[in-house]
């Protein structure tokens, strides 16, 4: 098994289920791991999704995808084994960011049901158990790796066998901090807000208006308005707010609540139906505008905590903690993070007016307090600085160490998989079909296999 392939399998395969909910006209099992299957269609919608998602395909593709496939589920027979534990809310959890994720890339709820050809509530039940494999499979995989370390040597080797023209180059990097302040709206400005949306409730109540209309006409949640402010749910999603969740799940279908407030903003929301822990909802969201006088106030506090940033009567990590109201970075002490989950960002990640801000500052440099939009849509005014910056080089261990360390351990985690799999395939009832005895890749799995027939 490739080391490098198989650790793609427990990625790559979340992102290839949207193709496995297909209609297929005509399947078959091309592989049993115990009492799991392996179906032809598993495969060969997988690499159809990976056409359409531009991603090259090697001429061995349909090999290394079973190759894969059977590493999952030997890992997933063993971590039953192991009992290794998985509860529905993790499972829940991942299906519903992939959910997300397929309504961000396609545009909406209705294109990924058009292209499903099901409802979301069809595509969840019909992913649960593939992503329960999943979190099995790295629960397993996690509890083989777990005692896994690697030294300064063992780094300084990994990186001396790499060719040197193979080393990666990497553009200028910056570690950028931030400290944000959110300014609060006046309390006219929030009765306002309470007030429409109270007169919202009562046109509805009354006949006169559709919530529907009213939603799609008023409200400043960008991510419901154009379907009238609907949103499917379920009440163990941990990605809504808490208060919002309890409001929700507290009414009757058609009831709407009274006005609330979270985090967002101050709401009402409409059961439109209840299904146990699933349920259909409509909701208006109001925003309380800021005015000039409050966003001027937030920019008095923040030139506050700047002249002591300058002045060193406090660090920047004792400040984030003890000012910022940005919730992604405050718990990592300022510092912005960047896609891949690192605080190492390129400028291409930056958005254009936090480029702005960053144009004339060298590291150690504080900016002046300047007023933003966040990613919600709500004002705020921050400070930034320059934390650590890099100029373009090649990868070396000097600017680089930590991110050779984790290449570095993660190949040692996958030679210990390798010696696991190597160990633990003659344990396995293994049957492969013949449409794939040709494959290289099944040589390890075919020794312990009983062929079937064409």
């Amino acid at each position: 098994m490739k080391k490098s392939l198989f650790i793609i399998c427990l990625i790559a395969s979340a992102n290839i289920l949207f193709a496995q909910t297909k209609k297929v006209v005509a399947d078959k099992i091309i592989a049993t791991v115990g009492d799991k299957i392996i179906l032809k269609s598993e495969i060969d919608n997988s690499i159809s999704d990976m056409q359409r998602q531009n991603i090259d395909v090697p001429a061995n593709g349909k090999c290394l995808l079973l190759e894969q496939a059977l590493g999952l589920k030997a890992l997933v027979l063993q971590a039953e084994i192991d009992s290794i534990p998985v509860s529905d809310e993790d499972v829940d959890a991942d299906i519903d960011n992939k959910i997300r994720y397929f309504i961000n890339q396609y545009g909406s709820k209705e294109i990924v049901e058009q292209i499903a050809g099901k409802s979301l509530f069809q595509l969840k039940e019909d992913f649960r158990q593939t992503f329960k494999e999943q979190k099995l499979a790295q629960g397993e995989r996690d509890k083989i790796v777990a005692d896994v370390r690697i030294t300064p040597q063992e780094v300084e080797a990994y990186y001396d066998s790499i060719p040197k023209d193979s080393l990666h180059f990497y553009e200028s990097q910056l570690e950028v901090g931030e400290i944000v302040i959110y300014p609060k709206p006046s309390r006219d400005l929030e009765n306002y807000a309470i007030d429409q949306l109270k007169e919202y409730k009562k046109e509805v109540e009354d006949g006169s208006k559709k919530f529907e209309t009213l939603a799609s006409l008023y409200t400043d949640d960008p991510g419901s308005k154009d379907n009238g402010g609907r949103y499917e749910i379920n009440r163990n999603e941990k990605t809504w707010d808490p208060i919002f969740l309890a409001k929700a799940f507290s009414l009757k279908d058609g009831q709407i609540s009274n006005v609330f407030k979270t985090k967002f903003g101050y709401h009402i929301i409409q059961m439109v139906s209840r299904n146990g822990d699933d349920a259909v909802i409509r909701h208006i969201l109001k925003i309380p505008q800021i005015s000039s006088i409050e966003v001027n106030q937030a920019k008095q506090q923040l030139d506050s905590v700047r002249s002591k940033l300058v002045a060193g009567t406090i660090d920047f990590g004792q400040a984030v903690s003890k000012y910022s109201e940005d919730e992604n970075s405050k718990f990592t002490g300022g510092r912005i993070p960047a896609r891949d989950q690192s605080t190492y960002l390129t400028i291409d990640e930056l958005d254009k007016d936090l480029v702005l801000m960053l144009k004339d500052l060298k590291v150690g440099q504080y900016s002046q307090p300047t007023e933003f939009t966040d990613d919600r849509g709500k004002k705020a005014v921050r400070i930034v600085n320059i934390l650590t910056k890099t100029e373009p080089h090649r990868e070396n261990l000097k600017d680089d160490y930590d991110k050779v360390a984790r290449r570095a351990l993660e190949e040692k985690k996958n030679d210990v998989l390798e010696k696991w799999f190597a160990k633990k395939i003659p344990s396995f009832y293994v049957k492969i079909s013949d449409d794939y005895k040709s494959c290289p890749e099944m040589q390890k799995w075919e020794t312990n296999s009983t062929a079937t027939s064409k």
